[in-house]
């Protein structure tokens, strides 16, 4: 601790001698400010569903202007998410070494609202450009990767903090990013930010982790109790074969929508499945992406078949193992033959080891075992319990 102690007093003296306030770092404050010290250029996802102003005058916080970021959610590229990175230079994936030390620091603040109250972030991050889309380690990777959120906004603005207490700064160019999910969003959504900081706080301590029963797969398409999006088809050929409607609302079983999937052999490969991961399409290759399960004794689910008779070879639970940062264990039941009315299943987690989690949720089937003209059934209420 009081090595940690000096390494902040010796680095808040080199930010002060660089002509750098000590107090805080900006990642905005005013448009063209020289105290803005990353780059929004970091565009994922459906980037063609965003719209961005950094110098909107529509009631700043504070200053004269404020950010302004329209998303569509039109999922103009097909990926159902879209975001923005702010970064240490513009559009550095981790091959420039431009990032900064910010040991010394252990707080991002930022001001947001939204255009008419209820729009929602789905996450903020702070650091994670760490490997490129095929898994590698980039050559400069950030230091750090925090995740916050979801965020349902007010109409008026709202400060909010990300706790960076304990974390390694040393190496930040990934400052700052905001994701929007098309579920969640469910139509246009304008959202408004500002005074976008990091900062030193002496009383802040270090979080302590603490997971929550029910912990939910899917409560209803616009919930924030959603911890896992149903990014992992499979195989190669499955997005010929699967229709995936998250905001079905034929006959939930609770809410006002369930989960909706068609599934036809159009490609010939004869079997298909979808894993519900985090972050979207995490094989295994993210580091510090699972979620701490521990205290879970079952998963539960409600399922129907639109006729009756459908069969699912396997529903699971964890089990991505390809990549480095793996599931730490696994659970399955199978194979089901689904009823036409609400049917409420059940995976057995007692004695597994939940410590890590990616995987929160599977299915697969083939259309051997089934109608050869294709299969139409539904998802409900996908939640981990304890006793």
């Amino acid at each position: 601790m009081k090595r940690y102690i000096l390494l902040c007093i010796i680095n808040i003296f080199i930010l002060s001698t660089l002509g750098i306030c000590a107090e805080r770092f900006d990642i905005y404050t005013d448009k063209n400010s020289p105290n803005n010290r990353f780059i929004p250029s970091g565009w994922m996802g459906d980037y063609g569903d965003l719209k961005f102003n950094d110098q909107s005058t529509e009631g700043p916080y504070s200053g004269s202007t404020c950010i302004s970021i329209t998303y569509t959610a039109k999922r103009t590229q097909g990926q159902g998410w879209a975001g923005i990175y702010w970064q240490s230079s513009s559009n550095n994936w981790g091959d420039k070494q431009t990032g900064f030390d910010l040991t010394g620091f252990n707080k991002l603040s930022f001001m947001a609202k939204g255009k008419n109250g209820g729009e929602v972030i789905t996450s903020v991050k702070v650091g994670g450009i760490q490997r490129n889309s095929s898994g590698d380690m980039v050559a400069f990777p950030d230091s750090v990767n925090v995740e916050y959120g979801p965020i349902r906004l007010s109409k008026d603005w709202q400060l909010y903090e990300i706790n960076l207490v304990g974390k390694d700064l040393s190496y930040v160019n990934g400052g700052f990013c905001i994701v929007f999910n098309a579920d969640q969003a469910k139509a246009e959504e304008v959202i408004y930010l500002d005074d976008i900081y990091f900062s030193y706080d002496p009383n802040l301590k270090e979080p302590v982790k603490k997971t929550n029963f029910p912990f939910y797969v899917y409560a209803d398409a616009s919930s924030l109790d959603n911890h896992f999006i149903p990014s992992g088809w499979m195989p190669a050929t499955s997005a010929r074969d699967l229709k995936l409607n998250v905001n079905c609302k034929e006959n939930p079983f609770s809410g006002d929508s369930c989960m909706k999937i068609e599934y036809k052999n159009n490609s010939g490969t004869r079997w298909a499945g979808i894993y519900w991961q985090n972050p979207a399409n995490n094989w295994g290759t993210v580091p510090d992406a699972g979620f701490d399960l521990r205290g879970a004794t079952k998963l539960t689910f409600w399922a129907r078949g639109e006729k009756g008779g459908e069969i699912i070879n396997e529903f699971k639970m964890g089990g991505i193992s390809s990549g480095e940062y793996i599931d730490s264990d696994s659970a399955s039941i199978g194979p089901v033959k689904l009823n036409k009315e609400w049917t409420k299943y059940e995976i057995d987690l007692k004695g597994r080891d939940l410590s890590y989690v990616i995987g929160g949720f599977c299915w697969a089937t083939n259309i051997d075992v089934n109608n050869p003209e294709g299969i139409v059934f539904y998802l409900d209420e996908i939640r981990y319990e304890k006793d």
